[in-house]
């Protein structure tokens, strides 16, 4: 760990000078307290850096969350051991939940399932507003759907060969929507009353203030719907699996955590608005979740509740190379060799998702030993993505 000034300190050993530039930048803002905290995985991000972890008093960014509200992990842990899957047809398996699951950005179900129904009723009952008349489409028909770019659907062994199912997503198009029309406010918002911020990304909204009680309100409802989006998806991954198994599945555990959220917490005796904005909470023996990328590890960690840290650890593997950059560099015959061993859908439209477009998932894991204590590694053996 590196305290670079008062306001940042850094856990990351791999940080680019754009990177770098940018989170002392956020950590400048009047409102941060006590400090902004960056983690391992940290990259470029839009405003706000990609793996940092924003407190803030009296005022939140919503650019410091991002568009994917809720964006986060779900995993579970199965009885079943690798000699159990042995001469299984994957390929089978893996073309059952792309049927079942609307994968790729703007996709979504016909109609939804009797487990979705429930879901949604729930979500009604709690939204503080009608959704209807300020999103694009049915946002109800995007509940357990995938998206696309480094969203995933996994079936992975860990080190005692246990079957885990794995899955990456968040709150869809509709916390798109919503965070794209908040971050427009806030800019509106300071522009108003004359307040500069040195990137218009970094524009907030104060608390106390109409425009920052409906951020807050529609920010808490696309954190339920995403977490509510991951269960449903990982249900229908549970039925296909049970029906290409022939047998049902005994939950073993269950663990489904944020890693672009805001919530609010107490750090160094103050209750601040704590974003993080690609890091998960990793208070002292919280379970979270950890990607690498397409190809590597992934980790079941528990958190070790370090303060200076704020609670919190990576989410993954980080980018070193932006999509665009990853598309000139890498082949599909690189991502072809990356994927030896693991069924996925062998197509160029995942170039940009090789694990070499993401920093080594070691050494990020290396860096966040302070942070996190790994339980278990898992190493897929399947792999789902939306083009």
């Amino acid at each position: 760990m590196q305290k670079l000034s008062d306001k940042l300190y850094n856990w990351a050993s791999i940080l680019e000078e754009n990177t770098l530039a940018q989170a002392v930048t956020a950590s400048e803002m009047p409102f941060i307290y006590p400090h902004l905290a960056l983690m391992p995985d940290a990259h470029l991000g839009k405003g706000a850096t990609v793996g940092s972890v924003i407190p803030t008093l009296g005022a939140i960014i919503p650019a410091a969350v991002g568009v994917d509200i809720g964006c986060g992990m779900i995993a579970v842990k199965t009885q079943f051991k690798t000699a159990d899957l042995k001469g299984k047809n994957l390929s089978a398996l893996r073309h059952s939940i792309e049927r079942s699951i609307p994968l790729s950005a703007g996709n979504a179900n016909r109609r939804l399932t009797e487990t979705a129904k429930v879901r949604v009723a729930e979500l009604e009952s709690v939204a503080p507003r009608n959704y209807d008349n300020i999103t694009k489409g049915d946002w109800r028909l995007q509940l357990g759907s995938l998206g696309s770019g480094n969203h995933f659907i996994e079936v992975s062994l860990d080190e005692e060969d246990n079957v885990w199912l794995f899955l990456h997503s968040g709150s869809r198009g509709i916390g798109n929507q919503l965070a794209t029309r908040h971050i427009r406010e806030a800019q509106q918002y300071t522009a108003k009353n004359r307040i500069t911020v040195p990137d218009r990304d970094l524009a907030y909204l104060v608390e106390g203030t109409p425009e920052f009680d409906a951020y807050i309100a529609d920010l808490i409802w696309a954190q339920k719907f995403a977490l509510a989006n991951r269960e449903e998806m990982m249900d229908r991954v549970i039925k296909d699996f049970q029906h290409w198994y022939g047998e049902p599945i005994q939950e073993l555990e269950r663990i489904n955590c944020h890693h672009n959220f805001t919530q609010r917490e107490n750090h160094f005796g103050r209750n601040v608005w704590l974003s993080r904005k690609g890091a998960i909470l990793a208070s002292e023996g919280t379970l979270g979740l950890v990607p690498g990328s397409m190809g590597t590890a992934s980790y079941v960690v528990a958190g070790k509740g370090n303060k200076l840290a704020l609670d919190s650890s990576p989410h993954g593997a980080g980018r070193n190379y932006s999509r665009s950059a990853a598309r000139k560099k890498f082949s599909q015959e690189q991502l072809r060799a990356a994927m030896k061993g693991i069924e996925y859908r062998d197509t160029d439209d995942f170039i940009d998702e090789i694990p070499q477009a993401y920093k080594d998932i070691d050494i990020v894991m290396r860096d966040a030993a302070d942070l996190v204590e790994v339980r278990h590694t898992l190493r897929q053996i399947l792999n789902v993505k939306g083009d």
